[in-house]
């Protein structure tokens, strides 16, 4: 299945896509006093950061997100 929509339009939802991510990452990492997601994961990992496994898991998923649309956008902006 394909949908077509004007290439602002994408824009615009792809970046409003992306704004959400970030606030929801730079959440989890306020949370726990975080500024890095690698250093988080990598703490979470360690059991430095007790019982953050969870928000661990879910930083992970939503900084894949993120990336994926980052890549999506660039390549709309080229076309």
């Amino acid at each position: 299945m394909s949908v077509e929509i004007k290439q602002e339009t994408a824009k615009d939802l792809i970046t409003f896509k992306l704004e959400h991510l970030s606030k929801l990452i730079d959440s989890i990492l306020a949370k726990w006093n975080q500024n890095n997601i690698e250093e988080f994961l990598s703490k979470a990992r360690s059991g430095e950061l007790e019982n953050a496994e969870l928000d661990a898991i879910s930083l992970k998923q939503i900084n894949f997100d993120y990336q994926e649309l980052k890549n999506l956008l660039s390549t709309i902006i080229k076309d």
